[in-house]
């Protein structure tokens, strides 16, 4: 009788639950995020965002050929391509970040496909021309082309989610999320790069993984760098040239 007892004893304690923390060790209280002050008006440099391009100068710029200052053209406070000139990119070095970059396509804009309006973000430039790793800008209102190739592409990579691109002559936003690859100390991958990218507020680029550096022709392959300018390039095509606004990034760890 006792045994059996017992053995009801046990079984009840075996069916209690185990007891639930409290609260109180579930709660993380350090370290305490920055404040960051966001800015009134959307799209607009939040209070740590680093300002290239504020409607005024290219102080932030340099030639992507010879790193001379920059010659584009500045003018009530757009940014247009001197195509003559050639690319342009950041005096800074940068590795992950947030990027914003307004550009407008010319209203009266010429020519058919990749002859339209092109030109492209390289959100890491690893040496002059076309050098790096492209998120490409062409007229997608209307304009078919390869869509490896279209606006919102991660060039010759990823084709973008949907389009949403605007009409010729109004305003565009791209909004960036770039981390930066990753290498050993002899030169081979460690991490692989990964974009995320909305176009107009909308979600063209879902934290692809790149397979190296974007090329016209040819595989990409991963190439060795610590930290790289953003590249505005200035395309070879005959159409009239496009405009860039309120650009400005943020460093992200």
């Amino acid at each position: 009788m006792l045994a059996a007892i017992g053995a009801l004893a046990c079984a009840a304690n075996a069916q209690q639950p185990e007891q639930q923390p409290k609260p109180e060790e579930t709660e993380v209280w350090q370290p305490v995020p920055a404040v960051v002050t966001p800015a009134e008006t959307p799209g607009a440099p939040p209070s740590d965002a680093i300002v290239l391009f504020d409607g005024k100068s290219e102080d932030e710029w340099v030639s992507a050929q010879d790193h001379t200052p920059a010659q584009w053209v500045v003018a009530e406070g757009v940014l247009t391509v001197s195509k003559g000139v050639g690319s342009i990119e950041t005096k800074r070095k940068f590795h992950n970040y947030q990027l914003h970059v307004e550009f407008r396509i010319p209203a009266d804009i010429e020519g058919t496909g990749q002859g339209r309006g092109n030109s492209g973000v390289f959100l890491a430039s690893t040496g002059p021309g076309d050098a790096g790793y492209e998120l490409q800008v062409l007229d997608g209102y209307n304009n078919p082309t390869y869509v490896n190739g279209m606006v919102g592409s991660i060039y010759k990579q990823s084709i973008p989610l949907v389009n949403a691109a605007r009409k010729p002559g109004e305003w565009q936003s791209y909004d960036v999320v770039w981390n930066a690859p990753i290498f050993n100390e002899d030169g081979t991958l460690k991490t692989p790069a990964y974009v995320t990218a909305l176009f107009n507020g909308v979600l063209v680029q879902n934290h692809f993984e790149l397979k190296g550096q974007t090329l016209y022709i040819g595989k990409p392959f991963y190439k060795a760098f610590d930290g790289a300018p953003i590249k505005l390039q200035a395309h070879g095509d005959k159409s009239e040239p496009i405009s860039f606004r309120n650009i400005w990034v943020r460093e992200l760890p």
